[in-house]
């Protein structure tokens, strides 16, 4: 039976696993979500396997080894079986803290311990030294402190990373991950043994654990480095190919409406032509195809009523999104008054006024009960300067979460939001969004040439 001072080691880390544990428990309610009851269960079965893998592993090598390669697959499953969201999700959410977490964690132990051998050998003059219980505890404790860090920065820059993909997706940037892993579980418990690096018999202890400590470093910074290029890569290459796909989308439209503006000009053109037809029409009384002409007409004709901006493409589109909004039962404001000579191409128009009203109809409609619906829209000249601001209502249990709502196709509304932030940076604008219980408002304030006249 072991005494209790042979689990120095195990007892200082167990305050800074319990820390780790509490810190990924909030990295997958923020992504995934979970009940209050589910999170509890999360931490104490992962502490509860933490301390059991502790004491049974240093009872035999071979219940350690199945405890190092079983342990993954075990936290896993805790992860897949405790918290929401797409199983695709969940397991890469999982891999997520199984190796970059990790990877800090046990490349900030390997260099302590290097710090502490040569300390031991050139300071205190030990020609072997060894560690003690105490030194592993503390250099793992603090390298639990390195890995509570890593998991808050993690939060904060891996939104991009856990907004709604494809289910495929997930798997895809997954698997590569745990195949790190596995590969790293292998190499680590070779080198924890001596295997994977020896000094050689001649040089002794102190440089078998140097080289074997070095090899760890190495090893973790590849294996940091692979992670990490990977998952960001990956993310900026899909996020890159949906804002493409999008561009394309809104030149299709861009065409449509330029199409429309043609057909709008060569009706007016020929309007006393119409107007002759429909005499003949209304003296032969063919009521039926006086209606049918007239209906043609409308559907090429724009609104005279519509919102009238001095850009005949800014016309076209803000008809066909207040006919959208009034379908809807969405009450629509609008005052867009372009200046003249404004440096905005007609096309990243489309992009900035496009996107943000597609955003501001979505919202409208996902909006539950008896709420007012609304899309106020301004733009004007403000000292040199072109103002852009929409302010629309939305679901008041609905949070907004850096570029996309946690509702419907935030996929979509997301993408959009960087279209339109790509635009305002390519005229070194501003953007600022807020958003509030029961609304969201977005401005943009854009400099304009001395040349340009308001209108």
């Amino acid at each position: 039976m072991k005494q209790l001072s042979d689990y120095t080691d195990m007892i200082i880390m167990a305050p800074f696993c319990l820390g780790y544990l509490w810190a990924a428990d909030q990295f997958y309610k923020k992504f995934l979500g979970a009940s209050k009851r589910r999170e509890q269960l999360f931490l104490a079965l992962s502490f509860c396997g933490w301390l059991l893998r502790n004491v049974l592993g240093r009872r035999s090598s071979w219940l350690y080894l199945f405890f190092a390669l079983s342990g993954p697959v075990v936290f896993m499953g805790l992860v897949v079986a405790l918290f929401q969201s797409d199983k695709e999700k969940r397991i890469l959410a999982a891999s997520m803290l199984m190796v970059p977490v990790r990877l800090v964690a046990d490349f900030f132990v390997s260099f302590l311990s290097c710090l502490e051998l040569l300390f031991l050998h050139i300071i205190k003059k030990i020609p072997e030294p060894f560690f003690t219980d105490w030194a592993i505890g503390v250099t793992g404790g603090i390298g639990f402190c390195f890995a509570i860090l890593a998991v808050c920065w993690m939060s904060r820059h891996l939104e991009s990373v856990f907004r709604p993909k494809p289910k495929r997706w997930y798997a895809i940037l997954a698997v590569p991950l745990l195949v790190i892993n596995t590969m790293y579980d292998v190499a680590i418990l070779g080198a924890s043994n001596g295997i994977m690096v020896r000094s050689g018999s001649n040089m002794g202890l102190y440089y078998d654990q140097m080289f074997s400590l070095g090899g760890c470093l190495i090893l973790t910074l590849l294996s940091m480095a692979a992670a990490g290029f990977y998952v960001f890569g990956m993310n900026r290459i899909y996020l890159e190919q949906e804002k493409s796909n999008q561009y394309h989308s809104q030149i299709a439209v861009y065409k449509m409406l330029a199409e429309q503006h043609r057909q709008t000009e060569r009706l007016r053109h020929d309007m006393k032509n119409h107007i002759i037809a429909l005499s003949a029409l209304a003296r032969n009384k063919e009521w039926d195809r006086i209606d049918d002409y007239l209906k043609h007409m409308e559907d090429l004709v724009l609104d005279e009523a519509g919102d009238l901006t001095g850009n005949k493409t800014m016309d076209a589109l803000l008809y066909q999104k207040r006919k959208q909004a009034e379908r809807e039962n969405i009450q629509w404001e609008c005052d867009v008054q372009m200046p003249r000579g404004c440096c905005i191409n007609e096309f990243d128009l489309c992009v900035l006024f496009g996107n943000i009203l597609d955003n501001a109809l979505d919202a409208c409609g996902r909006m539950q009960g008896e709420e007012e619906r609304f899309i106020h829209i301004q733009a004007k000249t403000v000292k040199r300067c072109f103002l852009i601001e929409v302010k629309n209502s939305m679901d008041r249990m609905e949070k907004y979460l850096d570029g996309s709502t946690n509702k419907g196709d935030s996929q979509e509304h997301g993408i959009g939001l960087l279209n339109v932030s790509d635009v305002v940076n390519q005229y070194n604008g501003a953007l600022h969004k807020e958003a509030e219980k029961g609304s969201f408002v977005i401005s943009i304030l854009m400099p304009l040439p001395d040349h340009a006249e308001f209108l």
